[in-house]
């Protein structure tokens, strides 16, 4: 723990991007050419990539992951008010794109382990009214998917693969993002390789693709018609000058992965014999932890809560984030009663309750992990 002490006044964010030069240089070559806006060979560049590194055959380019989400569901025409499954325990936008188009989310809750939403659960849920399942993957391991997906294939049910956390992940050595009909991603800042803002849906079917780009960009008539919309879409497409950077991040991405594994397991090194706290195991049987984020979970016990903990951080100029709140509690769900009102879902609370993430961004030092580890063990002892 030598030479940490200069870190005591400088204020360590919960994420720090990392931005490297052939990055800037991409986006300095677009802008020369003058490829700004939503289209041209950069998006088309991008998209062709990131479908190849799936194997996946269409891919559409969007402006955040959040569109992405609301652009493939709504890609299905799904009947208004069809089931559609989804984690309690996840951001907001899991529930938002199927509230968005009219249809019933139904929520299941999470498993303590690996913090992503239970195949046992997922299969209860099941039923005739169900038309669609959003397996969303949780901060550092994926669901375990393989019954969910034989289910789901024989029922004829639709997976939609929410990739935005994990890209670069793999499934039983599969690439995350490449089991769904559909798949989506975020490129966010604090994501495994980033845009700024941004998003990609994947597919192999080509009616959606052809369904997806028509929704991202207004629906736009025929070209003799063109401002004669078909439908009610949006204005979600992305820049040329984001996709040249994702262009350039995408090519280090086994680099991002390899380093945010790194970051894991420093953290894992210097916490694990915290009596306090529960921490994530570096790997489950299908997976390896990919450490989106590294999270923390606080032990029920009379001494610490978990609010206190990053209060005390905070004072350290240590940021943190809460883990997500939960779909059931959430105030604007609530006032639409869009679930019922005694629904218990004991896991995602817990975890919403005691769990929040340390600093995690690609551009931290190692020498920054070291020290929030010991400001943390340092809070814990006292």
């Amino acid at each position: 723990m030598k030479n940490l002490s200069k870190l005591k006044s400088k204020f360590i964010p919960v994420n720090r991007p990392k931005v490297f030069s052939n990055d800037i240089k991409s986006v300095v070559k677009a802008l020369r050419e003058n490829w700004i806006s939503g289209d041209g060979p950069y998006v088309k560049k991008f998209e062709e990539n990131f479908a190849k590194f799936h194997k996946k055959k269409y891919a559409i380019s969007v402006s955040n992951g959040t569109a992405a989400l609301e652009i493939a569901l709504k890609s299905f025409n799904f009947k208004k008010g069809s089931e559609i499954i989804i984690p309690a325990f996840s951001i907001i936008s899991t529930a938002l794109c199927v509230v968005k188009n009219n249809l019933k989310p139904i929520l299941v809750d999470v498993d303590l382990d690996s913090w992503n939403m239970s195949p046992e659960e997922i299969i209860k849920k099941i039923n005739k009214k169900t038309k669609a399942i959003i397996i969303t993957h949780i901060y550092g391991f994926p669901v375990d998917m393989r019954r969910v997906l034989k289910i789901a294939k024989r029922k004829k049910i639709t997976i939609i693969e929410d990739a935005a956390e994990v890209i670069g992940q793999k499934y039983n050595n599969k690439l995350c993002g490449s089991f769904g009909d559909v798949s989506t991603f975020s490129f966010y800042a604090n994501k495994h390789i980033t845009t700024g803002e941004g998003g990609m849906i994947l597919t192999n079917n080509k009616r959606i693709f052809e369904k997806s780009k028509s929704l991202r960009n207004l629906c736009f008539g025929s070209d003799n018609n063109r401002f004669n919309h078909e439908d009610i879409g949006w204005n979600y497409r992305l820049s040329s000058l984001q996709a040249a950077m994702g262009i350039s991040q995408l090519k280090k991405i086994n680099y991002l992965v390899k380093r945010k594994r790194e970051i894991g397991k420093i953290y894992y090194k210097y916490l694990k014999y915290n009596k306090f706290i529960k921490i994530q195991d570096q790997s489950l049987k299908y997976a390896k932890n990919i450490y989106w984020v590294f999270g923390v979970l606080v032990k029920p016990n009379n001494k610490f809560t978990r609010d206190l903990i990053v209060k005390k951080l905070l004072k350290k100029n240590i940021q943190t984030r809460n883990f997500f709140y939960p779909m059931h509690k959430q105030n604007i769900f609530k006032r639409l009663k869009i679930f019922k009102r005694k629904i218990k879902l004991p896991n995602s609370e817990f975890l919403s309750r005691n769990g929040f993430y340390l600093p995690s961004g690609l551009g931290i030092t190692n020498k920054e992990i070291i020290y929030t580890c010991k400001v943390l063990n340092t809070i814990l002892k006292k």
